[in-house]
């Protein structure tokens, strides 16, 4: 069958790229859709200090090449298109890519979930400049200094509270004139002397500058939500704490997803609610959101498949 594959991988990030290399290395021949932001959310960072075996950090998209030539040097093939819709009604499952049709006797799904953000123009400009949506990813860069979290749910409380560690001084800025985290999130917060709180307030821009080719966030323009008044706030970083959205639209209804969107996996397992279909990487893990998770999920997966294909052939 034309476009027939053992297995097919959506998603390029950690978790997809470390399923191609194992499954590749397996002999599974795998298809890897790397989709429109190839690499994942690690293509919009800047530096990765947390990584094993990088003991003086790399860029982001430079590990994602590294990852993605590996599994490249195992014969998995990777292909810079989006999966517009998948069918997993029966075996061989059907993937199409715009008006082109894949077959697969198993796939991976690592579509990852992206960080929900304010939509504004600067703050893409200064992702990974003092801008962040990850502060257990970033918050080593701002030892000494002074940062931001937007958001009033648990996100941003957790943030703020681990930013502690590290910043001399973080400052809340929600909409509301409350919090809406869960009652020992808010206690845990208000009772550290490093965190404040700005209420009835939204960040209408990211103020930076650019110097000696190095760009940098400065500070923040807010505007108070009841009284209108607009101003400027100095900071060296913002960190946006709004909570997370698992890339899963295209499989509503095709796949057993929990409450929030992720996809729903077997304790112990990557196998989701669709056998023959696994999942792996931040697209089911709405705890941990690291690339060294995610990364141990692909492996994870690529062993299941296999063992999956071994016991279909039996």
């Amino acid at each position: 069958m034309k476009n027939h594959h053992k297995v097919i991988i959506i998603g390029s990030g950690p978790a997809g790229l470390t399923a191609a290399l194992y499954s590749a290395r397996a002999n599974l021949k795998p298809l890897v859709f790397e989709g429109i932001q190839p690499g994942g959310q690690l293509t919009i960072t800047t530096e990765v200090e947390n990584y094993p075996g990088f003991p003086d950090g790399i860029h982001g998209p430079e590990l994602m090449e590294l990852f993605r030539k590996q599994a490249q040097r195992f014969h998995a093939t990777t292909l810079f298109q989006d999966v517009t819709k998948v069918d997993f009604s029966a075996r061989p499952f059907a993937v199409y890519s715009n008006d082109e049709e894949y077959r697969a006797d198993t796939v991976i799904v690592a579509t990852g979930a992206s960080a929900k953000l304010l939509g504004l123009a600067s703050e893409r400009e200064y992702m990974g400049y003092g801008v962040s949506a990850c502060a257990t990813c970033d918050g080593f860069f701002f030892k000494g200094l002074e940062v931001a979290v937007v958001g009033g749910g648990d996100t941003a409380m957790e943030e703020s509270n681990f930013l502690t560690n590290f910043a001399t001084k973080v400052t809340v800025i929600h909409r509301r004139d409350r919090l809406r985290a869960s009652k020992i999130m808010q206690d845990r917060a208000e009772a550290n002397p490093k965190i404040s709180f700005i209420w009835d307030t939204e960040v209408l821009d990211v103020i930076g500058k650019e110097e000696r080719d190095k760009k940098m966030m400065t500070g923040l323009r807010l505007r108070n939500i009841k009284t209108g008044e607009v101003t400027d706030f100095n900071t060296d970083g913002l960190f946006i704490g709004i909570g997370h959205q698992p890339n899963t639209n295209i499989f509503e209804g095709q796949i057993g997803l929990d409450s929030h969107g992720y996809i729903a996996t077997h304790p112990r397992s990557t196998a989701t609610t669709i056998p023959g279909v696994f999942a792996a990487g931040d697209v089911a893990d709405s705890v941990y959101r690291q690339a060294i998770t995610a990364a141990g999920t692909g492996c994870m997966a690529a062993i299941d498949v296999q063992k999956f294909l071994e016991l279909q052939d039996d």
